[in-house]
């Protein structure tokens, strides 16, 4: 079966009948969009609503909490901008070494115009992630915000998030995370613990597509954000055309700005669709079994792992460290051209099985980096 040795999730997840989905609502958009009459804008809204209504429940996030973005760097960018002014300035914002790279590029880029200071939590000597306790002794009370990556794209670690969130509390920070790596797989409340905001996107294990983000913020401390892009879909009501009256709407939409851009989200809410008609607790115990399989086969092959073992430690993927006698370009074009496929970075072998992946195609992996090795 196609996709039985797809390991990619990580990066882009596939599910039976995406293509078609996907070229469906296509379709249907170009019917709507291309019919001369006056129902484009309803229908193509409704879909951005119906995606946005689909990954609030994903999250457990009230109505009026969450919005579209392109990217999660955009949302973080728009989050951060918006803070009242001086909330950052002469404070830290404390991140991981393991975050994701774009968020920290951000970051360095903002730290002097916001007038904060960048805290980057390092690596230990020889580790593939940061430890939750060093993360916990540099958030001192001097840090305004707190970026917190849940699952980390490179070894898959997954923080203790309820001690992290219970911590930042004790220190007074702004609390946010970056859920991109497990959100859909693993189960996720905005609050429980209560955080401040969230940013992600849809690639991965809802199957989206890019330019599908979106921004999740406490509805708490929506109204004290003033978010610098605004324009008419900021308001309450966007047909407003009086320009002396302009007012940012009381919920998440004042986050939005000028005429929304739908069509990610339009393409990408048949994979929500499908992913909210599944067992959620299926699709976990799926991807479980075949982790605890890659997790045996490299120590069998004596690969090195990076992600924990433990099950409440990781996520949904297994990253090994291949020998710099064997450069990993090299090996991800031979599975490659066996019909199995995984990514890398440096010389860490990324591997996420999803829905699709099943043990045959697992067994045939394991199989190939035998024979490789």
């Amino acid at each position: 079966m196609s996709g039985e040795s797809y390991f990619l999730y990580h990066s882009i997840g596939q599910y039976p009948g995406k293509a078609r989905d996907l070229a469906g609502a296509m379709a249907e958009f170009a019917l709507s969009w291309g019919t001369a009459d006056d129902g484009q804008w309803a229908y193509a809204l409704g879909k951005r609503q119906a995606f946005i209504d689909r990954w609030r429940a994903i999250i457990k996030a009230p109505e009026g909490s969450t919005t579209t973005f392109e990217s999660v760097t955009q949302a973080f960018h728009a989050l951060l901008t918006a803070l009242p002014a001086g909330h950052l300035k002469g404070r830290k914002v404390l991140v991981g070494a393991d975050c994701f790279p774009s968020n920290h590029f951000l970051l360095q880029g903002l730290a002097e115009s916001c007038g904060f200071t960048l805290k980057t939590v390092a690596l230990r000597q020889g580790a593939a992630h940061v430890e939750d306790e060093d993360f916990l002794n540099d958030w001192t009370p001097d840090v305004g915000l707190a970026l917190l990556t849940w699952v980390s794209s490179t070894t898959s670690h997954r923080i203790n998030l309820p001690q992290m969130v219970a911590h930042g509390r004790r220190m007074g920070s702004l609390i946010g995370v970056d859920i991109t790596q497990a959100a859909g797989l693993l189960p996720f409340d905005a609050s429980a613990p209560e955080i401040d905001f969230a940013v992600s996107t849809s690639l991965k294990w809802m199957c989206g597509t890019p330019g599908a983000g979106v921004l999740y913020l406490s509805p708490r401390l929506i109204a004290h954000c003033q978010p610098e892009l605004r324009g008419w879909f900021s308001q309450d009501n966007p047909f407003n055309w009086d320009i002396t009256r302009f007012a940012l709407a009381p919920d998440i939409r004042r986050f939005d700005n000028g005429t929304p851009g739908v069509m990610a989200a339009l393409a990408s809410l048949p994979a929500l669709d499908w992913h909210a008609a599944q067992d959620q607790a299926h699709i976990l115990a799926h991807n479980r079994k075949l982790t605890a399989r890659l997790i045996d086969a490299a120590d069998d092959l004596g690969l090195p792992l990076l992600t924990p073992r433990p099950e409440a430690k990781r996520g949904g993927s297994i990253m090994v460290r291949l020998p710099d006698t064997l450069p990993a370009p090299q090996v991800v074009a031979t599975l490659r051209a066996q019909g199995i496929t995984t990514d890398a970075r440096s010389q860490t072998l990324r591997l996420s099985p999803g829905i699709m992946t099943s043990d045959a195609g697992t067994d045939r992996l394991i199989a190939a980096l035998k024979a490789l090795l």
